[in-house]
């Protein structure tokens, strides 16, 4: 496995630690960089998520089932960017790679 790309895949599976990470270390690694924004934007996706599930879990039923359908988003959101971090290819998650364009690092 190339290096960019496990790179990439490090930066995803660590959501904003390898945001962090790589900030610190990988900078100047385009590659990288492409999964790093994405990496971010599921992250803050997740906080919204989580703040979603948590207002209308609540709601007897229904607030159960919305609640679990944000958390399934998010987590198929994050197995997608390892999944395409791995693939040696800049492909956009879904939804999230349209707001992790408009991030300028």
């Amino acid at each position: 496995m190339p290096k960019t790309t496990t790179r990439a895949f490090i930066t995803t599976f660590f959501s904003i630690i390898g945001f962090i990470i790589y900030i610190l270390a990988w900078r100047k690694d385009k590659y990288t960089k492409f999964y790093a924004k994405q990496s971010l934007v599921v992250f803050i996706f997740a906080i919204i998520g989580s703040a979603v599930a948590t207002t209308v879990g609540w709601i007897p039923v229904i607030g159960g089932l919305i609640a679990a359908g944000v958390n399934i988003l998010v987590i198929l959101a994050w197995i997608y960017s390892w999944s395409y971090a791995l693939s040696g290819k800049q492909k956009e998650v879904p939804v999230i790679g349209e707001y992790a364009k408009k991030i300028d690092l």
